[in-house]
């Protein structure tokens, strides 16, 4: 299972949860450690994290990035296309003519059609699509932790063949917590 967000010091991992969480650990190091440099990562894509240090922990916490709030509800506006109680605004797409004669043919209409061709879409390459967030995100982390340790092309070159034995042949002798995180990202996509 791969944690939300993941905090690094050098080799070492230092606090893994949610991003409040993980900004605890990361503080609290940093004031044991002065000459500290910590790394946040989301836990599923591997993308850095920005998070002012500065302060206390209360005014870590204070400044940390707003995810996944749910968004404040304005007052009401005068409604244009779309349906945006169930959450869907329109948008503008570009087709040839003979798509939307092809469109305008199918039940339900356009917007029926259009989403149907998109789930049908996403559940058949669904498994692909996850395989290939694993090893980026895996890529994204091996890049910033492992970039200039041994072995770190190849392995990159094994993840993207889905050689997982050589991948993990290759790092072997990575720092553990480093090795441990790049292989739990890399085949995260198996755990379901």
């Amino acid at each position: 299972m791969i944690p939300a967000y993941v905090a690094f010091e050098g080799e070492h991992r230092i606090g893994a949860g949610d991003l409040p969480e993980v900004a605890r650990a990361a503080k609290q190091h940093l004031d044991q450690h002065k000459q500290a440099a910590v790394l946040v990562f989301n836990g599923r894509t591997s993308a850095l994290v920005d998070i002012d240090f500065r302060g206390s922990v209360d005014d870590v916490l204070a400044r940390l990035p707003k995810l996944a709030t749910p968004p404040v509800e304005e007052p009401a506006a005068p409604r244009g296309p779309g349906r945006p109680k169930l959450g869907v605004v329109a948008r503008e797409i570009t087709l040839l003519p003979r798509h939307w004669d092809w469109l305008a043919q199918q039940k339900g209409g356009a917007s029926v059609a259009l989403r149907k061709l998109v789930d049908e879409a996403r559940r058949a390459s669904g498994d692909k699509d996850r395989t290939r967030s694993a090893q980026d995100a895996a890529y994204r982390f091996m890049t910033t932790m492992g970039g200039n340790r041994p072995n770190y092309e190849d392995a990159i070159r094994a993840l993207f063949a889905h050689d997982r034995r050589r991948f993990a042949t290759l790092i072997a002798d990575w720092p553990a917590d480093i090795r441990d995180h790049a292989i739990a990202l890399a085949y995260s996509d198996q755990a379901d």
